[in-house]
């Protein structure tokens, strides 16, 4: 069991330089302690996550180009967060009106092979 995830929480990308928050509509219809929570079709970019200030994985165009341009020296470039799919929900357990909600120990891909994860949940008091 993880706490349920709202808004507020803190993300983390391995290949972001920096942790950012997690912004959610009440789109889902539940609301947390510290506000709307968090479901598995919660992973639009810019909208709900926010980019991890600049991406170090070579999979990134970007970054891959600027590392090219530097004769081989890792140059990262812009985090552009690419979800490949939905949050994946380690146990589903709570639905809400969109699907299952997220907790503290979902994670969720992304297209440039960055495995986001959660770093706070923005509360502590609901367990799903």
């Amino acid at each position: 069991m993880g706490m349920g995830v709202c808004l507020g929480a803190i993300a983390q990308c391995p290949f972001g330089a920096a942790p950012t928050p997690l912004t959610f509509l009440p789109i889902s219809m539940v609301m947390g302690k510290g506000g709307p929570m968090g479901s598995i079709i919660d992973c639009i970019p810019f909208m709900n996550i926010i980019p991890f200030g600049v991406c170090m994985s070579i999979a990134n165009p970007v970054t891959a180009a600027l590392t090219a341009a530097a004769f081989g020296v890792l140059t990262p470039g812009p985090c552009l967060p690419v979800p490949a799919g939905t949050w994946l929900p380690a146990k589903p357990t709570v639905l809400s009106k969109v699907g299952p909600l997220i907790s503290s120990d979902t994670m969720l891909i992304c297209a440039y092979g960055g495995v986001i994860k959660i770093n706070m949940p923005a509360q502590f008091t609901v367990m799903i």
